[in-house]
C-alpha cells in the first residue's frame, strides 16, 4: 500500500460525509414540511454528522462505494397529504445526493483544469494534497451516484421502498413480499458483492458475478452521463 492508496481511502471517509448526512437531512427537512415533527423531535433536522451516520453504513460507503445513515424517524400519519408526503419525503434523500453529484463535478473539473498542474509544480507535498482534494470531490461525485442508485433499490428499508410503499396498497403482495424480504435480499446482496471483491484477487470472472457491481457501474457511466455532458457542455459555451 502506498502513499496513494492511503490518499484514496482517507477521501473516501470524508466523502462520505458530504453525502450520508445530506442525504438524510433532505428527509427530515420534506418531512416537517410536509407536516411531521417527528424528524424535528428526534434533532435529525440538522447537517451535524454525528446526528446521521451509522458505524457500519460508514464504513461500508467509505471501502466499496455503497451504505447507509441511521434512518430519519417518521410518522407518515401526521403528513397532510399521506401518499404526496410519503413520496417526496421517500425521494428527497436521493435527489440531494444527485445535486451533491453536480455541483462535485463541477469542482472536481474546475480544480483539474486550473489547479492541479499548477499544485503538482511547487512541491511533492503541495502534489500529493492537490491529489487528496481531487479524490475528495471524485469520490463525492461517485459515490453520490451509487448512493443515488442503490437507495432506489425498491427493497425495504431502502428508500425505493418507501416509493413503491406511497403508490401501492398495503395488500399488494408485491409490496408484501419487498416489506418481507427485501432486508434479506439486500443483505444477500451486499455479501456476494463483498466475496466477489476477495475473489477477484485469485479468479478473474469474479469480477462478472458481483450484482452491486454491475448497479454501481450504471450509476456512474450511465446515471452520471447526464451531469458530465451538461458540464461539458457548458465549458464549450
Amino acid at each position: 500500500m502506498d502513499i496513494f492508496d492511503l490518499l484514496q481511502i482517507a477521501a473516501g471517509f470524508i466523502a462520505v460525509i458530504f453525502i450520508l448526512a445530506p442525504h438524510e437531512w433532505a428527509h427530515a427537512f420534506v418531512a416537517t414540511k410536509c407536516g411531521d415533527g417527528t424528524p424535528m423531535s428526534y434533532g435529525r433536522v440538522t447537517l451535524n454528522p454525528l446526528k446521521h451516520l451509522d458505524p457500519v453504513g460508514f464504513l461500508c460507503c467509505a471501502v466499496v462505494g455503497f451504505g447507509w445513515a441511521k434512518p430519519v424517524p417518521i410518522n407518515p400519519a401526521n403528513f397532510k397529504n399521506y401518499r404526496k408526503g410519503l413520496f417526496l419525503t421517500a425521494i428527497a434523500g436521493v435527489v440531494m445526493n444527485y445535486i451533491i453529484a453536480f455541483i462535485a463535478y463541477l469542482i472536481l473539473t474546475l480544480f483539474a483544469n486550473f489547479a492541479l498542474g499548477e499544485m503538482l509544480l511547487i512541491s511533492e507535498f503541495m502534489g500529493y494534497f492537490a491529489w487528496f482534494i481531487y479524490f475528495i470531490f471524485w469520490d463525492i461525485f461517485a459515490y453520490s451516484l451509487c448512493v443515488f442508485v442503490f437507495n432506489l433499490l425498491p427493497l425495504y428499508p431502502l428508500d425505493g421502498f418507501r416509493i413503491v410503499e406511497s403508490c401501492t396498497r398495503e395488500i399488494n403482495p408485491v409490496r408484501r413480499f419487498l416489506r418481507n424480504y427485501g432486508q434479506m435480499i439486500l443483505i444477500i446482496l451486499i455479501a456476494e458483492s463483498f466475496i466477489c471483491g476477495v475473489l477477484e484477487n485469485y479468479v478473474s470472472w469474479a469480477h462478472y458475478c458481483d450484482i452491486l457491481g454491475y448497479i454501481l457501474d450504471f450509476a456512474t457511466e450511465i446515471i452520471g452521463f447526464p451531469i458530465r455532458a451538461a458540464w461539458d457542455w457548458i465549458y464549450a459555451i
